[in-house]
């Protein structure tokens, strides 16, 4: 990965660069930072960096024989830990260093904009979430524990930092803190708050910024080979997310069947249609995980978008035409006294829907407290 293929992040890739320019590099390193933002991105164009032979003012060469490997993930002073899982392959005692050869696959694919749900897609993982395991912090102890086969810098990559198991992050702390010489830890994370404290504290953090609209948009022509006006909606909704903008331009109808089926939700929410209600969460229950999820998340925008537009800040909404008119329409009913009951309610559900949660009885349950909260006043 080279920092020219990096979408927007100009300031963030300077400075990068001059860390290393002035050899100030720091042994530990978390990019932090929301989803699609390209923290993988940035880490391994760092990593290439690094060890580039031949590097200039600005980027990586591209063409030594560090940069070569890196680009393919197979240099043999990368080293990469991730969530993993039992699979139809593995069918135990899973660790990273089994799934290698298909990390390598989906990060190159995906140009190393990473989601962690893609990757147990891309595994076929099913309902199952993926740790990082003691057994691959040991592995990565041993590893880096001998000298660097031919590049200056040993790098470790930890992808998801999140899902390290504590017993494997007590393994790490030392390591952390107290690495080989030339040796460099580069974790990415998304939740700061799910990351160990003990973690955090041995780390210099990198946090990585949504991407500027305007670099979205540009990205999004060339990889379109479009005009702007074509990809302008998409890039303005995803809000910074790379990954997102794709994905409202790849499934422009997948987006509307989430708009319309949380509309009809919350109408029959309000007209208290129970029959209509208990039919709706019924074919609910039939969409599978993945977009139960999505329908829930698409909750929390509207409700976010019902505070916005109750402050009078509507220059905020990020809407097409037909959803602008039914946020207009929805805010009034989200309140002082039911804003924080409504997303409490949106993100237990999506917590237990990952936990494997009943469908139709956790939807008929959201159902009837929605029922009560839209009819709370101030």
């Amino acid at each position: 990965m080279l920092f020219r293929q990096i979408i927007g992040q100009d300031a963030l890739k300077q400075k990068l660069i001059q860390s290393v320019t002035e050899s100030r590099v720091s042994h530990a390193q978390m990019f932090l930072g929301p989803p699609g933002s390209g923290k993988l991105a940035l880490a391994l164009a760092y990593a290439t960096y690094i060890n580039c032979t031949a590097r200039t003012a600005d980027d990586s060469c591209g063409t030594c024989p560090s940069c070569i490997k890196m680009e393919k993930l197979i240099h043999p002073d990368l080293h990469a830990v991730f969530p993993t899982t039992t699979t139809k392959k593995i069918k135990s005692n899973p660790e990273s260093v089994l799934f290698m050869e298909e990390w390598r696959q989906y990060v190159v694919r995906e140009g190393a904009y990473t989601h962690l749900n893609d990757w147990y897609e891309f595994l076929g993982v099913e309902n199952k979430q993926g740790t990082i395991f003691t057994r691959d912090a040991n592995e990565l102890i041993r590893k880096l524990g001998f000298k660097a086969y031919e590049a200056e810098y040993k790098i470790a990559i930890i992808w998801m930092a999140e899902k390290i198991n504590i017993q494997a992050a007590n393994k790490l702390l030392k390591l952390l803190e107290e690495p080989p010489a030339k040796t460099l830890f580069l974790l990415i994370a998304e939740e700061q708050e799910e990351i160990l404290p003990t973690v955090r504290s041995r780390t210099y953090l990198v946090k990585v910024p949504r991407i500027a609209d305007q670099d979205v948009l540009k990205a999004l022509t060339e990889r379109y080979q479009c005009r702007e006006a074509e990809v302008r909606e998409a890039a303005m909704l995803s809000e910074g997310n790379w990954l997102e903008a794709l994905r409202l331009q790849e499934n422009n109808e997948e987006e509307k069947y989430y708009f319309r089926t949380f509309q009809q939700w919350m109408r029959l929410c309000f007209k208290s249609a129970i029959p209509e209600l208990t039919d709706f969460t019924a074919n609910i229950a039939t969409i599978g995980r993945e977009k139960q999820k999505a329908l829930l998340h698409y909750g929390l925008h509207v409700f976010r978008n019902g505070l916005l537009v109750n402050s009078r800040l509507h220059e905020m909404l990020r809407l097409t035409d037909e959803e602008k008119e039914f946020n207009l329409k929805f805010a009034p009913f989200v309140q002082a006294i039911n804003i924080e009951p409504m997303i409490r309610l949106m993100e237990e559900g999506i917590n237990h829907i990952e936990r494997n949660a009943h469908a139709g009885i956790l939807f008929t349950d959201i159902s009837l407290k929605m029922v009560k909260l839209l009819r709370m006043k101030n």
